[in-house]
């Protein structure tokens, strides 16, 4: 139900729920490779560091890819700082590392890198996407390092999409997956290196859910289709992501119609950022570390 004028009518007490600051418009479409169409919804650009630790979000498609007989994609590239996060919902990828990782995800799994001292990746679409062809659709999301992990060994985990707790949202509203952090005493599957929520949310039409965004997080709903009231006063629509304040400790979503949501936020970490290119670190000269690293051959490989 709308009120008056216009907003949800929510029972829950507003005195403590998160209010939206801004909506962020959906960004033009651009070409990571040769098999990744994606909006930057969120960058350094965008909100410098307002959302840390997260830096970075890249939503693809839905887009269909044809059949063919080379795997499209990105070749072998380095990574340094942060960790990189890819969530599927349609399609199939590959990928390997040198640490020694490699395998494939496809619709509902999760791949946590920890780049952190530093990593060579690939991600491709996978062999049997390949040659059937389908649709492709997934986000990727940039976690930055506290300093004191930027160096560290690199860690990857493999999420599949059984090991993610599933929570049943009250009132039949719709359910919750929970990739990363606690979610009303429900630990979500990744390991984290700091305080991090990173929750796959949908709600039926008409729903309402309070979510238990942490006071004091950083945190942002991105509509990943569907339309749906954030608070009370803000509609969202699909492929915008609301930025929401750090006062309150939940956030309240009525959708508009069948919607579905990624809820991501964390503890901020207060600490400059250099972002440049693969690498997220604290100062220029670190950057210039990592270039001179990558052309001597020295990053992703053993001490």
């Amino acid at each position: 139900m709308l009120s008056s004028r216009g907003g949800p009518r929510v029972e829950t007490p507003m005195t403590t729920a998160k209010k939206v600051e801004t909506v962020l418009p959906s960004p033009p479409i651009h070409w990571v490779g040769d098999g990744f169409p994606v909006s930057s919804v969120l960058s350094p650009q965008s909100v410098r560091n307002r959302l840390s630790p997260f830096i970075l979000m890249d939503y693809a498609g839905p887009a269909r890819f044809e059949p063919s007989k080379q795997p499209r994609g990105v070749d072998t590239h380095p990574h340094r700082g942060f960790e990189a996060v890819t969530v599927v919902y349609q399609g199939e990828l590959e990928h390997r590392d040198s640490s020694g990782n490699s395998g494939s995800i496809g619709p509902g799994d999760v791949q946590w890198m920890t780049a952190a001292s530093g990593v060579l990746h690939e991600e491709k679409h996978s062999r049997e996407f390949t040659r059937q062809g389908g649709v492709l659709e997934m986000a990727q999301l940039w976690v930055n390092l506290p300093a004191k992990h930027k160096m560290t060994s690199p860690r990857y985990q493999e999420l599949g999409c059984d090991a993610i707790p599933t929570v049943a949202l009250p009132d039949d509203a719709g359910t919750a997956r929970i990739i990363a952090g606690d979610f009303n005493r429900t630990p979500g599957a990744a390991k984290t290196v700091t305080p991090v929520i990173l929750w796959d949310v949908r709600l039926r039409q008409g729903a309402t859910a309070r979510l238990p965004v942490p006071e004091g997080f950083n945190s942002a709903v991105f509509v990943r289709r569907g339309s749906a009231w954030i608070g009370e006063t803000r509609s969202t629509m699909s492929r915008q992501l609301a930025l929401l304040e750090t006062a309150g400790d939940g956030v309240i979503v009525q959708s508009e119609e069948d919607s579905e949501f990624l809820i991501v936020g964390g503890e901020p970490i207060n600490e400059p950022v250099v972002a440049y290119g693969p690498f997220v670190m604290n100062t220029q000269q670190e950057i210039q570390q990592a270039i001179e690293d990558v052309r001597a051959g020295k990053l992703g490989q053993p001490d």
